[in-house]
This record gives structure tokens, C-alpha cells and sequence, in this order.
């Protein structure tokens, strides 16, 4: 059972407690039930989110069912870049060339402070050599520069025993980036 102030029960008509009271009070509206709105976060704010952090989850239109995956991303000249390694669902999908959603988050322990963006796009596969040697060294760049676990290379589809310095554009490493942003969302805690 809901149950709501004298003051909600008289807007909706109601003195008292029955059946039909969360109906009504869904039906009619109730100030004390609307739920307090996240606060939209500056273009300056999404930016440094994105420039601080480096996971993200990337959502894919599966046939059936949505289809969520965390990658490791880099950001260069305003542009996201992912490394795919050549196996799963994400290859197909990339075939596909469907949109795509790209989360990305920071938030304390206690969630006492959060925020989160997401971008809505495509990926597209690198072509230009320059372009893709860029991403693949800047990826090991972060990676060291953040400490992240030679444990992490696993997700990346190379083995922990032979360390970052793996990762080198002489490999048929595939490099995507986000494009054709349609939409940058930005929430954060109140």
C-alpha cells in the first residue's frame, strides 16, 4: 500500500486509504510523488568527464535483445577510440553499422557524488595508418599513465605476461571511433 500525506489524499479527492488510491494518485498526479529530476551537467563538465576517464560501456542493437560491453577508450582531438579485439558479438555488430550508445561514468564509493554521459552514434573502423598508430599508442599510454593491470590485457586479447608494450600498430590491432554524435547527455547528483 502507498501511503501519502492528509494534504496528497485531499488534492486527489481521497480522506482515506482504498484500493483505488494508487490509481487515482497515478491517474491525477501527486506533487509528492514526482520524482526530483537529476541536474544536466555544462558542455565543460561532459568534457572533462570524458578527458578524466577511460571505461566506458558501449550498448549495441542486438537482433533480439540489447547487447552491452565495457571497452577501454581513448580521447584524441575530441573523438573517442576503442580497440575491438576480432572475436564476439561486437564484430557483428560493427559490421552492421547500427547506432550505437557509449556510457561513461565517475562516481564516489558511497555515490555521494555521481555523474554520467552518454553519447548516441556509430563506429566506424579505422582506415588511415597515422590515425589508428595514434589511438593504439595513446590506449598503452593511458594504460601506463593510469597503472591499469597487466590482468586488463585480457580484455584487449593479449596475455598479461608480455605487458603493454604488446599492443603495437604492427599488429592487426582494430582501432573504431565514435562518429556522427547525435547526442551528448550529461547528468550528475544533485
Amino acid at each position: 500500500m502507498v501511503v501519502l500525506p492528509q494534504s496528497a489524499l485531499r488534492k486527489i479527492g481521497k480522506t482515506r486509504y482504498n484500493s483505488s488510491t494508487t490509481f487515482l494518485v497515478s491517474l491525477y498526479g501527486c506533487d509528492c510523488l514526482k520524482p526530483e529530476k537529476l541536474p544536466q551537467m555544462s558542455r565543460e563538465e561532459i568534457d572533462q568527464l570524458i578527458e578524466e576517464e577511460f571505461l566506458c560501456r558501449i550498448a549495441f542493437c542486438g537482433k533480439n535483445t540489447p547487447y552491452i560491453a565495457p571497452f577501454q577508450y581513448v580521447l584524441i582531438n575530441g573523438q573517442l577510440y576503442f580497440h575491438f579485439t576480432k572475436y564476439g558479438k561486437k564484430i557483428g555488430f560493427l559490421e552492421e553499422g547500427k547506432s550505437v550508445c557509449v556510457e561513461i561514468e565517475k562516481y564516489t564509493q558511497d555515490l555521494k557524488a555521481y555523474s554520467f554521459v552518454t553519447l548516441t552514434g556509430e563506429l566506424k573502423a579505422v582506415k588511415r595508418t597515422e590515425e589508428r598508430v595514434l589511438a593504439i599508442e595513446k590506449i598503452v599510454e593511458t594504460a601506463r599513465r593510469k597503472g591499469l593491470s597487466e590482468n586488463f590485457l585480457a580484455a584487449h586479447g593479449f596475455s598479461r605476461e608480455k605487458g603493454w608494450a604488446q599492443l603495437t600498430p604492427d599488429k592487426p590491432i582494430i582501432i573504431v571511433k565514435l562518429v556522427n554524435v547525435k547526442d551528448r547527455i550529461g547528468l550528475k547528483s544533485p
